[in-house]
């Protein structure tokens, strides 16, 4: 009889950076991915958006995505641009937030390439895409929404032409985390295994959201180390005290304060927090623009989900702002970039860490010249034109050119809706039952070092920082986390340059396709001709670790015609995952 499959980690993206999160969850046949993020920042790791994708997307059954930043969601059109075609588990603020977030990229990449290739600053003839707004729309039929704090049970059998047995079902939960509108922390059982995805985690006191609730407790949390090293700063005196000296300054010497501000949720407590500062009397009213057709569509969901906000903050305080005005058309986003520099004004565009997006446009009329400044707002990453500005950087690189920085560049940290180490550790003590073993991702690598060491110091609890492609084993047997790695990181694959067609395996949903193995219960005993017969063998064994080398040797063998002959066999020998696949030769019969 076949024993149960065991349960399987890997750890794709947010491992030793913050961007990118990417969680595998492996049991027989099923990949469950949480999360479909995209890197960003370092040249290193954006690079990775562009690398084939470790598995082939055909054979992930199920995504199940946190919240709706792009670090999270933003590969998803990549990933179903190249065969994935199951369901995606979010709440319904996810789901409409996502949309949003994931067609105002594909536009951008496609603007960006398009501009690229007419001004001749891409290294690469011709610049593409990662994707189109063509896939973000084929992409949008697969989300499915749910409800928080109700158990779900993913059979498998949600995908057409895909059957899960019973050993491997997947249930999920998602409680709110209170990060962004929609946010959620994820459980997620297995028969062998139960985690905790902390997803993002917000301040026990944001400004605009309901608190987060405390999920429930696993053997095994992944957490979010984003401030892990640090805590927020109690403001001396009043809140934003130093953003609205800024805006004061700024005003009273005629020039215009431009704010790189995130869409999600970003976009929104600026503006409840200048609503607040002109109410107060802190800061003179003054005309305020929101450049960011993201941003605008996001306030409009906040407002559509007076349950998802602070009970009591009504909707329309996002907008008593007595001289704001939305700039959605590009025209209009053109009249106002020539107009800068002709009266005091504040400009709220995206992307928040100057990435991307019209906030460009704004740097590169702004920066040079000292009567203006720039608030920024929250996280910059590491590579960053906003982390270059924090840092105190002479000029940045935009569209192809450099801009000197003579504005006056101010960072305000009271914005961060990501909790502190203080926040996390408390998060950790509210779990019932304790974790045994806590894996800190999704943090630049001394934040998220540093949050382990305080873990193992305050909670005794054993703490660990993955590695990029690291596969730990799930199964709940009580062994410490050093015990459980089963297979060393992945090394990244080669990086050429951007393919100019997409690859074999980047396939449009719907086209035939092969599905690759995953560790499953057991497979079929081989069997063939004997050597030296003269016959072609009926079937073909590989074996191998659980890895990329073993997946293209079977894919080889699909190529060649051979048949899949049920899920492959799967044994742990404490070390390593061993895996064997058998295939039936082309023409053979059962």
């Amino acid at each position: 009889m076949a024993s149960t499959p065991s349960t399987t980690l890997t750890f794709l993206g947010a491992a030793g950076t913050v961007t990118g999160s990417k969680f595998m969850v492996t049991v027989g046949s099923r990949r469950v991915l949480v999360d479909a993020g995209m890197f960003q920042g370092e040249k290193e790791w954006r690079l990775k958006n562009w690398d084939e994708f470790p598995v082939d997307p055909a054979t992930i059954s199920d995504v199940v995505l946190t919240h709706a930043h792009m670090d999270h969601v933003g590969y998803l059109p990549a990933l179903a641009r190249n065969g994935f075609d199951g369901p995606i588990w979010c709440t319904q603020g996810t789901r409409e937030l996502a949309e949003i977030v994931m067609r105002d990229a594909a536009k951008l990449q496609e603007l960006e390439a398009e501009d690229a290739n007419e001004r001749g600053y891409s290294k690469h003839a011709p610049a593409l895409p990662l994707y189109t707004t063509e896939d973000v729309e084929d992409l949008l039929p697969q989300f499915v929404a749910l409800e928080y704090d109700t158990d779900f049970e993913l059979t498998g059998n949600e995908r057409p032409g895909f059957t899960a047995s019973p050993d491997e079902t997947v249930t999920i939960r998602l409680t709110r985390a209170g990060h962004i509108l929609g946010s959620a922390s994820v459980n997620l059982w297995t028969p062998t295994a139960s985690a905790l995805f902390s997803g993002d985690l917000g301040r026990h006191d944001h400004p605009v959201l309901r608190p987060r609730d405390t999920p429930l407790g696993a053997p095994t949390v992944l957490i979010e180390s984003t401030y892990g090293d640090r805590e927020h700063p109690e403001p001396d005196g009043l809140p934003h005290e130093g953003f609205a000296d800024v805006i004061r300054r700024t005003i009273e010497r005629g020039g215009s304060v431009v704010i790189p501000a995130f869409a999600i949720d970003r976009t929104e407590v600026v503006l409840k927090t200048i609503s607040d500062l002109e109410r107060e009397g802190r800061i003179p009213d003054v005309p305020v623009f929101v450049n960011s057709p993201m941003g605008v569509r996001a306030l409009r969901v906040y407002q559509s989900h007076p349950d998802e906000l602070r009970p009591d903050l009504r909707p329309e305080d996002f907008v008593k702002v007595p001289d704001l005005t939305t700039v959605e058309s590009p025209e209009d986003s053109k009249r106002l970039t020539a107009k800068e520099g002709h009266g005091p004004a504040v400009i709220i565009s995206s992307s928040g860490m100057a990435t991307g997006g019209r906030v460009l446009h704004h740097l590169e009329a702004l920066l040079p010249d000292p009567k203006n400044a720039v608030i920024l707002t929250g996280y910059q990453g590491v590579g960053t034109r906003g982390r270059q500005l924090s840092e105190g950087a002479d000029k940045v690189k935009i569209n192809g050119k450099y801009v000197p920085v003579r504005a006056e560049i101010y960072h305000d940290h009271e914005f961060s809706v990501h909790a502190d180490g203080s926040d996390l550790l408390d998060w950790l003590k509210e779990l019932e039952p304790r974790p045994q073993t806590v894996y800190c991702v999704h943090g630049e690598k001394d934040s998220a070092a540093n949050l382990a060491a305080r873990i193992k110091r305050e909670l005794g609890v054993n703490a660990v920082v993955p590695a990029y492609g690291e596969v730990v084993l799930l199964d709940t047997d009580g062994a410490p986390a050093a015990d459980r790695i089963v297979k060393a990181p992945v090394p990244a694959p080669d990086r050429g340059r951007p393919p100019a067609e997409p690859s074999p395996r980047r396939r449009r949903r719907g086209q035939a396709r092969a599905a690759a193995p995953a560790p499953a219960a057991a497979a079929p005993a081989a069997s063939g001709a004997s050597r030296g017969s003269g016959e072609a063998p009926r079937y073909k064994l590989i074996t191998g670790l659980n890895d990329a080398d073993f997946e293209r040797k079977v894919n080889d063998a699909l190529r060649e015609g051979y048949e899949l002959q049920g899920p492959p066999s799967v044994a742990y020998d404490g070390k390593d995952i061993v895996v064997a696949q058998v295939l039936m030769a082309p023409g053979g019969s059962h």
